[in-house]
């Protein structure tokens, strides 16, 4: 029997299963070229507010072109299901008859509306944005396509489980870590231990009175900001998670374990007293692509992030006098940086031969806290 399609519906068999306490899950097939048509691709991006919308990787042509040449062979095997999020508008009617459910699925009708003109389609791509792209341009367009999907209208619930399907993917680091603090389930420790400095990039980057506002790079970056944008997002998250979660970092003291507590306000008030005497104290160096200036490199921010936990170990930043006191402090050292020519003598390396690596990160941090106590105790 030949697939459903009339002018207002895809009508698919389909089983249903229901899993407790979450959203039925339907097991279809579609043709190639109908993934598309009812589906959207939702990629990371931000509205005028700033607000985070989406959660796909961009596409990866490359990729794209070598499905799309397997799919054109006669021997194409397709065993991945696309996984879906479906509208509430999808209408699911079960079989008649006693073989119709065995307890763990039901066979079905499933209605899935076409989308009418000028309105949304009625499914999301939470996983396979990739596979769906290389499927509209096969040329085998009947292709059956297997499809797992679960009804879900709200953009936090498919963010969550586009995460959770991807966890033990390669995921851009970029695109996991601005997505973290979207995310209000509980996840992983790997990935909840990196929310909160995820979340606090996020403020760093839009708050107009940070020194970083505009300078962090993030997977919803787009062209107009791109250029502007010079730091690594994840660089800026290892710096400040470094220094929350080590009981030698500045930041550490701002964490309530007991009561699972943290102070925001607190910590962006550090970071930003910090960061802004180090953008007055290096004004050649702050802004610039790591191309021309390594302080804005992953190293150097790594690098000044360590300072940070020693200078702030002794300097309350919620003082007045913080700013006058931490520029003293970093005074110190600034004769004996080269972020943007020169040579670091001490470490044998060209200004731009430090590179984001462990030793290089390793021996450039102890090297500025090596000058920095040998020469903290002339500031007075």
């Amino acid at each position: 029997m030949a697939p459903s399609h009339d002018s207002k519906n895809i009508a698919r068999r389909a089983l249903r299963i229901a899993q407790p306490g979450t959203p039925a899950l339907y097991l279809f097939a579609l043709q190639a070229e109908e993934v598309l048509q009812i589906a959207d691709i939702s990629r990371v991006s931000r509205d005028d507010a700033g607000k985070l919308i989406g959660y796909q990787r961009p596409q990866v042509r490359k990729h794209i072109q070598e499905i799309v040449e397997y799919l054109d062979t006669e021997a194409a095997v397709f065993p991945n299901p696309i996984i879906l999020a479906l509208s509430s508008s999808v209408r699911f009617q079960s079989s008649r008859g006693p073989g119709a459910a065995d307890g763990l699925a039901t066979s079905g009708l499933l209605s899935i509306p076409l989308p009418q003109s000028g309105k949304p389609k009625p499914a999301w791509i939470v996983d396979g944005q990739q596979r769906a792209l290389a499927l509209s341009r096969t040329q085998r367009q009947q292709f059956p396509v297997p499809v797992t999907a679960f009804v879900a209208d709200s953009v936090v619930f498919q963010r969550d489980q586009f995460l959770r399907i991807n966890n033990t993917r390669p995921l851009p680091r970029g695109l996991v870590t601005e997505l973290l603090p979207e995310v209000d389930s509980p996840l992983p420790p790997r990935l909840a231990i990196r929310k909160a400095p995820s979340a606090l990039c996020d403020v760093l980057n839009a708050d107009k009175a940070s020194p970083f506002y505009g300078l962090i790079k993030r997977a919803s970056t787009n062209r107009q900001q791109a250029p502007n944008a010079v730091i690594t997002d994840t660089v800026v998250v290892e710096m400040i998670q470094e220094s929350l979660t080590s009981p030698a970092g500045c930041l550490f003291p701002y964490r309530d374990v007991t009561r699972n507590e943290t102070d925001f306000d607190g910590i962006l008030q550090a970071l930003c007293t910090y960061w802004s005497v180090v953008r007055d104290t290096f004004p050649e160096a702050w802004g610039k692509p790591p191309t021309k200036s390594r302080l804005m490199h992953g190293a150097g921010i790594r690098a000044m992030g360590r300072l940070m936990d020693r200078v702030l170990g002794t300097i309350d930043p919620r003082l007045p006098e913080a700013p006058e006191l931490i520029s003293k402090h970093l005074s110190v050292i600034a004769p004996h940086c080269q972020w943007t020519g020169g040579r670091w003598d001490e470490l044998n390396l060209g200004w731009n031969e430090i590179e984001n690596v462990s030793r290089h990160v390793q021996e450039l941090s102890n090297y500025l806290i090596r000058v920095y106590l040998n020469e903290r105790a002339g500031i007075r």
